[in-house]
């Protein structure tokens, strides 16, 4: 694979939203969310997307995350992804994007334990033996600022910073390449967020991570990305929103 190619590249992305406002029998109504976005994210860049509530930040990372049907072409890695991937597509896609939720406690089993929830991608793919599993899962408590005492505590026995931990360790367990962090700290305190962001810095520097950072706030991303795109009415690239670099 080519270094210099880029890791995420969005070429004319439209993604649009239909509702029937008026009931059951009512007229079917589409609304355009996203408009000819292209977008790209290189290899270990951490790039920022903001705009205004509604603007279609969360709908463009959920196309990115293969959630939702979009038109236009998404290439990841090199490759590009198919409209209607397969089983076997979708699970090779887990390698190579995640994503980190605002919710974080949400996006946790509030039955199982933070091990087990760490554990659970490398179960799942049938990654390593138990004792390989466990070794993984310590090394990577550690690299999110946590350690191996955390493995038996529940997500309801965490702070809301630890949970963050949590969901970006579990998200790093199959060495994605690129993270998908949609509002990542606007749940939490000033200070804790900071620190969660932080973290993202020093995974970026240590494992070479793409970061696609999706906030309201210009401040937040203007502190920790490369380079600053604003989405502003479904629109990315035009006279009014120009990509910053950073």
């Amino acid at each position: 694979m080519n270094n210099h190619e880029p890791f995420l590249q969005v070429k004319s992305l439209s993604a649009s939203y239909s509702s029937r406002p008026w009931g059951l029998f009512g007229k079917r109504e589409v609304k355009t969310v996203l408009n000819g976005i292209d977008l790209e994210i290189g290899r270990g860049e951490i790039f920022g997307l903001v705009g205004q509530s509604g603007c279609g930040k969360t709908t463009l990372g959920k196309c990115i995350l293969g959630l939702m049907d979009h038109g236009g072409d998404i290439f990841v890695n090199g490759r590009k992804r198919s409209k209607r991937p397969s089983f076997k597509e979708r699970r090779e896609a887990a390698f190579e994007v995640q994503a980190v939720f605002q919710n974080s406690g949400a996006s946790l089993n509030p039955l199982k334990s933070a091990g087990w929830i760490m554990e659970e991608p490398l179960r799942v793919h049938g990654l390593a033996d138990g004792a390989e599993r466990q070794y993984r899962v310590d090394r990577m408590l550690d690299l999110v600022g946590l350690d191996s005492s955390y493995k038996k505590r529940k997500p309801r026995e965490l702070s809301s910073g630890q949970k963050q931990r949590l969901a970006i360790g579990a998200a790093l367990m199959l060495k994605p390449g690129l993270i998908v962090a949609d509002e990542p700290v606007s749940a939490l305190d000033v200070s804790v967020g900071a620190q969660i962001l932080n973290l993202f810095r020093e995974l970026n520097a240590e494992l070479g991570l793409s970061l696609l950072l999706i906030s309201h706030n210009l401040d937040l991303v203007q502190y920790l990305c490369d380079r600053i795109a604003v989405l502003h009415n479904g629109l990315l690239n035009n006279t009014k929103n120009l990509i910053m670099e950073h």
